[in-house]
């Protein structure tokens, strides 16, 4: 055990300062949440399976030095037999903090991995918040959010920051 760790710090530091690249979450938070039961009581009565559309949308704005916001829209309808049974809009969000982070490096990070670890919580809240309004939880499937920015980056000129899709 004394041959692995003699009391070295295992950060890099150059004149006394913490010059690794870091990057974290520092708070995550409903931005916006709307749930719609336009038909109910007698949508309750439909037999039917819902056809639903889910969409998602990824911003990404920085809001101080070294802070970005980071927020994860999603858009879900759901209708029965051509009424609509349910829409959910929500706009689930996070704070990242970076430090000695490459500014080619911040964007791939906002639009791949910063929705990768919002999205359990953001698809929590989208359960609840169907199951409160009446219907079965909506789970939604996991997405690889660091694939679809590749594609998306693959495919186009670099986007912003401030508008970011996937």
């Amino acid at each position: 055990m004394d041959d692995l760790d003699n009391g070295a710090s295992a950060q890099p530091i150059a004149n006394g300062a913490d010059t690794a690249p870091a990057a974290g979450l520092i708070s995550q938070y409903i931005k916006d949440l709307s749930f719609e039961n336009p038909n109910a009581p007698a949508i309750f009565q439909a037999q039917a399976q819902p056809a639903i559309d889910v969409q998602f949308n990824i911003g990404a704005s920085q809001v101080a030095d070294d802070v970005h916001e980071v927020v994860l829209k999603i858009d879900v309808r759901a209708d029965i037999d051509g009424q609509v049974a349910f829409i959910v809009d929500l706009s689930f969000a996070g704070l990242f903090g970076f430090r000695n982070v490459p500014a080619d490096q911040i964007q791939p990070f906002m639009l791949g991995e910063a929705p990768r670890l919002l999205f359990p919580f953001a698809r929590r809240v989208l359960a609840d918040a169907v199951r409160d309004g009446g219907f079965p939880p909506l789970l939604l499937e996991p997405i690889d959010f660091g694939q679809l920015y590749l594609q998306q980056a693959a495919g186009q000129q670099p986007t912003t920051t401030e508008t970011g899709h996937a």
